[in-house]
């Protein structure tokens, strides 16, 4: 695979017979392909679309190619910019990924895109065996750190089984790559961005409920906002509440019914990078709160949120005035019908958070016994 990516990009010299490379013509691959070259000047334009996931490429460098199922025109999602460099692939993750370490391992800066996340899976051998170790199995001679994946993730309110899945934790255990999921547009193309520059192999998952429900006021030039690093969205001084991507929205309606109904002030952190995350952010925010809820919407068993108790239980044990808590998907196959009963809302009350006690200093005593901040019906 990394040889025939080889050969797609420097195909301008071959002799085989392939046509219109390097003028943007139709080749006997069935998309349109250029010749990467500095001389191109095929995004000299600043190309705006309306979708939620939309970015403007740096216009110094053109070894840029796009691939994936359907994005030649717009993927599902209707979100991929460009004609020149985005071409379609056949319907094979596995190829698509290998095809995007060999064209990094070239000297392409290349972003595949698999249409859900979902069916990411046949593609798992590519990402953990090939693209994580490149660079270590070569000693840092070859890397295919210029690769990026994009996949919408996440549920979206009637995806049933295979378009709803959350498939960080998965991830979160290879090391060698880095797992980046937005909040929100701001977020997205700066995260994005960053993760096109940066020089390990980047998964980017897009929480796909919000490329409709979304709505920001995004700068047009480029922008970076830093890997690793944990945004803390809403300062409080009683509870951390620690989510990322489409949970944190529920996280900030949380906080603010617990401040309204409890007179609980809740500190919201947006982890922003699953892979290597930002524990220092949340140790310290845990020290002055004393107590932490974690909620993601993938199965709890195994979820990332475990990583995350486990690590703040280790550094802040003597600082922790409550047990940590966790407010996850049930461990069950994505239902559809009963969807509204599994992802973890600001209603949910059948969830382990709920028996967490927490005893709040602010004048007077607050107890919660029976409810957790994701369980606060009046």
């Amino acid at each position: 695979m990394a040889a025939a990516a080889r050969f797609f990009i420097r195909g301008a010299n071959s002799k085989l017979p392939i046509t219109g490379i390097g003028n943007g013509s139709q080749s006997s691959f069935g998309g349109t392909l250029v010749k990467l070259s500095p001389s191109s000047n095929s995004r000299t334009k600043t190309q705006r679309r309306h979708a939620h996931f939309t970015f403007q490429p740096d216009p110094e460098r053109t070894q840029y190619v796009i691939f994936g199922e359907d994005v030649a025109f717009g993927g599902v999602f209707r979100c991929t910019v460009g004609k020149d460099r985005v071409f379609n692939t056949p319907l094979c993750e596995q190829g698509i990924v290998g095809f995007g370490i060999g064209a990094a391992v070239a000297g392409a800066t290349a972003i595949a895109e698999i249409q859900f996340a979902d069916y990411i899976y046949p593609a798992f051998d590519q990402i953990v065996n090939e693209a994580a170790k490149y660079r270590y199995r070569s000693g840092n001679l070859f890397d295919c750190g210029s690769l990026t994946i994009r996949a919408p993730w996440g549920c979206v309110g009637h995806g049933s089984l295979y378009h709803s899945q959350s498939p960080e934790a998965f991830f979160a255990h290879c090391p060698g790559i880095k797992v980046v999921i937005p909040r929100s547009p701001v977020q997205a193309k700066g995260l994005l961005l960053s993760c096109i520059a940066d020089q390990n192999p980047c998964i980017f998952f897009e929480p796909k409920i919000l490329y409709r429900a979304a709505v920001e006021q995004v700068p047009v030039e480029p922008y970076t906002i830093p890997l690793s690093q944990a945004d803390i969205v809403q300062e409080g001084s009683d509870v951390t509440l620690v989510a990322w991507g489409t949970q944190i929205h529920v996280m900030r309606e949380v906080a603010n019914m617990a401040q309204e109904k409890l007179g609980v002030s809740c500190e919201v952190i947006d982890l922003q990078t699953i892979l290597p995350w930002d524990v220092e952010t949340v140790c310290k925010s845990v020290v002055k709160t004393g107590r932490l809820l974690i909620s993601h919407e993938a199965p709890i068993t195994g979820g990332f949120a475990a990583e995350i108790s486990s690590s703040v239980q280790e550094e802040c044990f003597l600082n922790l005035e409550a047990p940590i808590s966790r407010v996850c998907g049930y461990d069950t196959p994505f239902p559809h019908i009963f969807e509204p009963f599994y992802i973890p809302d600001k209603w949910n009350g059948d969830q382990p958070g709920k028996d967490t006690l927490l005893t709040i200093q602010s004048g007077s005593s607050i107890q919660m016994g029976s409810m957790s901040p994701l369980c606060l019906a009046s």
